[in-house]
């Protein structure tokens, strides 16, 4: 019999329970060990619902990283003390999953990369859109050669009216951004890892603060507070990869638009094209002439019968576990998520300076 990995958890709130929690708990080879918050009851909670008959419970994670028992560690607070929890724990000796995105900065970002070389122990960053039945098929795809060289993508991650008025979310102290660092990062790094392409040249961004000044706004979880809006409400950048590619981003929690998508991403290469827009599409030229294939990603097999298809949070933390049960690599590399921050940071600096950042 295989021996139970035990996971401690620091940071019990939303995406805790909503995500990884329910994901974990599923995983035969996971004792859930330990909690951590610094508001205690929120640990309390979360280990009555998840835990083991013993799990332990803190509002200090450097008490919890002393146990020596504990195996991995899943990172799951506010931006702003990512890279500072994660590297204690590489330290301690854990395998580590960090929610996106990976830090704040891509200076703490690099230095997680440098702690899991330094200590040999597992990194992962949780950018479950990876996951999902058209983003795996897709890289499937891309990765067979289909689409030929991606020359030029769009990273799309647009909502209408949907600011997180919660945590901490409206605060660039704790988290060093808005819907650029929030959800433009899960659109980014499905792109990069479609072209495979994790060298940039240089970026050009512009992020606005326009919307997020209204008061009593229509929005998905009720008006935001216009004093404590401190991030942008919208983001774009213009990225130019070494190898000439192009790939544009575009993000935002609030935008009068109605071309609206999230974490999608638009392909196109010398072979042939792919997008996420509705559904997923290959498009293509054969024997001169044009097709448009789409993708039934449905899961259903034999009439009458329902297996037990994976959302994209368990098939994350089933992968995870097993890369470190059978020491392979995470799906997400450390290396490609430090990518993914030092563009966005390129994009924040370059909107505040006007001029392009290069690499």
């Amino acid at each position: 019999m295989t021996k139970k990995l035990n996971v401690a958890i620091i940071g019990c709130g939303g995406i805790a329970n909503g995500k990884h929690l329910p994901s974990l708990s599923k995983i035969k080879e996971v004792a859930l060990t330990a909690f951590c918050d610094i508001e205690k009851e929120k640990a309390l909670k979360a280990a009555q619902a998840y835990g083991t008959e013993d799990a332990t419970v803190y509002e200090d994670y450097q008490k919890l990283l002393k146990d020596q028992t504990i195996d991995v560690v899943h990172v799951l607070t506010p931006n702003i003390s990512h890279a500072e929890i994660s590297i204690a724990a590489l330290e301690a000796g854990k395998h580590v999953m960090c929610e996106k995105p990976m830090a704040k900065t891509s200076e703490e970002a690099k230095q997680m990369v440098e702690a899991a070389y330094r200590t040999g122990k597992k990194l992962t960053i949780g950018y479950n859109n990876r996951f999902r039945p058209d983003s795996q098929h897709l890289h499937q795809v891309t990765e067979r050669g289909d689409l030929g060289e991606v020359y030029f993508a769009k990273a799309h991650a647009i909502r209408r009216r949907a600011v997180p008025t919660w945590g901490v979310f409206l605060d660039e102290e704790k988290q060093g951004g808005g819907p650029l660092i929030d959800i433009g990062t899960h659109a980014l790094d499905l792109t990069l890892w479609m072209m495979d392409n994790y060298k940039p040249k240089s970026v050009m961004g512009n992020t606005y603060h326009k919307l997020g000044k209204k008061k009593d706004a229509a929005n998905a979880w009720g008006p935001w507070d216009p004093e404590k809006f401190t991030v942008e409400d919208s983001a774009f950048g213009f990225i130019t990869m070494e190898n000439g590619a192009t790939i544009t981003l575009e993000a935002s929690w609030a935008l009068n638009s109605l071309d609206v998508d999230e974490a999608k991403c638009t392909l196109s290469g010398t072979e042939g094209g792919a997008d996420m827009k509705n559904g997923l599409r290959i498009n293509g030229e054969d024997f001169g002439k044009l097709y448009t294939n789409e993708i039934d990603l449905s899961t259903s097999g034999v009439a009458f019968y329902e297996g037990k298809a994976e959302n994209d949070a368990d098939l994350e933390a089933r992968l995870w576990i097993e890369s470190i049960i059978n020491d392979t690599e995470p799906t997400v590399k450390p290396e490609e998520a430090l990518v993914v921050t030092q563009i966005l940071e390129a994009i924040y600096e370059s909107a505040k300076t006007g001029k392009a950042v290069y690499f």
